[in-house]
């Protein structure tokens, strides 16, 4: 369907889960937009008891005082003038699209990192730049033209989760300014597309022979882990290392501990925030003081 001009754009559906999606929608309200119905994921068993809880677009429509729902159905029954979509989480149906105009709000610049996870995907692959795009929705997985997108640097320091704050907030902006002056017509997605599934735990498994710039960029998206005295031991913050500063050989065995420093395939990686099993976050050189490390001990 086509997308109304600006002035026709009075009341929008808002579909979203996570909490990327949150900064959106109060946004969308925060502008004076009629939002009549939310559409998220169902409520999620959390924790080991039967307790289920909201998803944090749920709560924060619930919040807003907004009208909720978990049956997408729901939304041919507002008559909205448009659909917005964030990271809802499930492929929309042409025939509901044949219904109502919808645009998708996406963390990538596409075709690159379509799908789930294209943040964690663009710093695993070290990505220089990325991006959000504005783009029309349809049945194929974020397939469609693109209204506007806005890039952004990656520090190559940065973690997932201050890269992704700022993608929000930059797509935040796109999105409210693109309904405000138009849209305009979307042009096909151009390049080679690229998928970014899911992240799995073997996605955070380091292997000590792989080189130090890759090691950092699996920390980076979080959850890393490797094993330390036959346990489970995740590494939250880490930094590559100058050999000339850090002072240790670099002819160890990757996975060799020495001082703050960790041998890998190529260079060396120093260790500034980790978590042993079954204790919390700590920063590394405590960790290094308590565990008492000898010459033999190594991680992996």
């Amino acid at each position: 369907m086509t997308i109304p001009p600006p002035a026709e754009i009075q009341s929008i559906v808002y579909l979203g889960t996570p909490a990327t999606a949150v900064p959106p929608l109060r946004a969308l309200c925060r502008a004076g937009y009629e939002i009549p119905l939310v559409v998220s994921r169902p409520d999620t068993r959390r924790g080991r008891g039967a307790t289920y809880a909201p998803s944090p677009v749920k709560a924060a429509a619930l919040d807003l005082g907004l009208d909720v729902s978990d049956d997408i159905e729901d939304l041919s029954e507002v008559g909205a003038d448009l659909g917005v979509v964030v990271a809802y989480g499930e492929i929309i149906l042409a025939a509901l699209l044949e219904e109502l105009a919808m645009v998708n709000l996406h963390f990538s610049l596409l075709p690159r990192w379509r799908g789930a996870a294209p943040i964690e995907r663009a710093v695993l692959a070290g990505d220089e730049v990325t991006g959000v795009s504005l783009m029309a929705l349809e049945e194929g997985l974020d397939t469609g033209a693109v209204y506007k997108t806005a890039e952004t640097p990656i520090d190559p320091d940065e973690d997932c989760n201050t890269l992704r704050d700022r993608l929000v907030a930059l797509g935040t902006d796109l999105l409210i300014e693109a309904l405000s002056e138009g849209l305009g017509q979307p042009r096909p997605q151009r390049g080679h597309p690229l998928y970014a599934a899911k992240i799995s735990a073997e996605d955070r498994h380091i292997d000590w022979t792989r080189p130090a710039v890759e090691i950092h960029r699996q920390v980076r998206v979080g959850g890393a882990w490797t094993s330390f005295r036959d346990q489970h031991f995740k590494i939250w913050r880490t930094a590559p290392a100058d050999p000339a500063v850090a002072g240790a050989p670099l002819d160890a065995a990757a996975g060799s501990i020495r001082g703050q420093f960790v041998a890998t395939g190529e260079g060396l990686i120093e260790l500034l925030e980790v978590q042993a099993q079954g204790r919390t976050r700590q920063v590394a050189s405590a960790w290094r003081n308590g565990a008492k490390l000898t010459p033999e001990d190594r991680f992996g």
